[in-house]
């Protein structure tokens, strides 16, 4: 029998890999213009860095996560999200003595055993920003500033920024109390998992996306009608300063995440069509995750983006990303002339052209028709005849038109052709 690849994850073709390549092109040269530095994190962890990082009561915990015992006995995760990593490496690697803040990101596969769907898979890929040791507002409209130039930069259309607070420590304490009040005369009509969370973690329920759930928290209270004096404040001026760059938000009460560590700033960016909305990303503050983990509390704020879901978005708008990374030549070998086809490609490679020849032993009548295919702009044919004379043909596929070119100027004549 076949061996398939596994459920939940996909082979990225060439065809595709351009795709990837040039969103990743765009997501290092934002990150390059607003002075971002790449970080690059093992793909596991200690589990206790989740336990303790994203929150026990979480789905991604609870649920979701892909852990195993290593050969020494120790408890082992594949990261199913990169913040915790990031705050991880920057406590262990001393980043705090650096000057502050430190911006960060980082792209990488992340690993969920969730229900495989459409841009939803078991092994896929986020784009990570963080910037950590900064609290003001600012930092919190950068960030989101940042992940909408992203998508609109790639031309992701049809995205509405909805964004909340979450309070800080102090200024939630009242609101699960609250919401159990609320709660307490329908716990038996909610889901399992939310008749679960009214006790360990209430604040969960508003972010149940079962739709009865829904229904009988339209009114429950939210982590707004809680906000300290301070927390309110933080949250205004982030809007305002969205509102300075340019940048419209829904405020929705109701927006949490699924994450433990959030506090104060929470959003996330939907894509919208036809009445449905689907996440692209999201992100917000966690000022105490550092502490959680084992740290001195260090102030940060920070979004992921899940880039599969973005392609196909992409593609769903028939938006065309930039993939010209093909062949700029081939060299077709006629008659034995092969060590003389080997020396013009290294030619051309050295030039620095994307280059290949015939490997196969085809006709040149084959060769040429495997050219077109390919869409390679320029040919360049090795025949007996001319190797004696010194020459080999230069062919422009899109006219048909050729000249003889001197070999050791036919690197020279290609990258000139090329717009080199």
């Amino acid at each position: 029998m076949q061996i398939s690849r596994v459920r939940g994850t996909s082979d990225i073709l060439p065809g595709t890999t351009e795709k990837w390549q040039a969103m990743e092109q765009t997501m290092h040269q934002i990150c390059r213009e607003y002075a971002y530095r790449e970080i690059r994190t093992p793909i596991f962890e200690h589990t206790e860095l989740f336990l303790r990082g994203v929150g026990e009561t979480t789905d991604i915990v609870e649920k979701e996560m892909y852990t195993f015992l290593d050969k020494g006995g120790r408890s082992i995760t594949l990261r199913p999200e990169g913040t915790a990593a990031i705050a991880r490496a920057y406590l262990e690697n001393k980043m705090f003595a650096q000057p502050q803040p430190i911006k960060l990101y980082c792209a990488g596969p992340m690993f969920r055993y969730d229900r495989p769907q459409a841009g939803r898979l078991r092994q896929f890929h986020q784009f990570d920003v963080e910037v950590i040791g900064a609290e003001g507002p600012g930092a919190d409209a950068e960030i989101i500033v940042l992940a909408m130039d992203f998508l609109a930069r790639l031309g992701l259309k049809n995205l509405q920024l909805h964004i909340n607070s979450v309070g800080c420590p102090q200024c939630r304490q009242v609101l699960p109390e609250k919401l159990r009040t609320y709660f307490s005369g329908e716990v038996g009509d909610l889901c399992g998992d939310c008749r679960t969370r009214i006790d360990r973690n209430p604040l969960r329920v508003l972010d149940c996306k079962n739709g009865k759930c829904r229904d009988i928290g339209r009114e429950a209270p939210t982590p707004l009608d809680c906000l300290c004096t301070a927390c309110t404040e933080h949250f205004e001026q982030v809007r305002r300063q969205l509102d300075i760059l340019g940048i419209e938000c829904v405020v929705n009460p109701r927006l949490v995440r699924g994450l433990d560590y959030y506090t104060r700033t929470a959003f996330e960016i939907l894509f919208t069509e036809s009445g449905a909305q689907n996440a692209v990303g999201g992100g917000g503050r966690y000022d105490g995750l550092m502490e959680t983990i084992g740290g001195a509390s260090v102030p940060a704020v920070g979004f992921a983006i899940g880039l599969e879901r973005v392609l196909l978005l992409l593609d769903r708008q028939d938006v065309s990303l930039d993939t010209s990374v093909g062949l700029e030549a081939f060299v077709a070998v006629a008659g034995d002339t092969e060590q003389l086809a080997t020396r013009i490609l290294a030619d051309l490679r050295k030039e620095g052209l994307a280059a290949d020849r015939d490997y196969a032993g085809r006709s040149l009548k084959a060769q040429m028709k495997y050219a077109g295919k390919t869409q390679v702009p320029l040919v360049v044919i090795t025949g007996e005849d001319e190797a004696a004379r010194g020459v080999a043909v230069v062919r422009m596929m899109t006219t048909g038109e050729q000249t003889e070119v001197p070999i050791e100027m036919v690197a020279e004549r290609v990258r000139t052709l090329s717009g080199r």
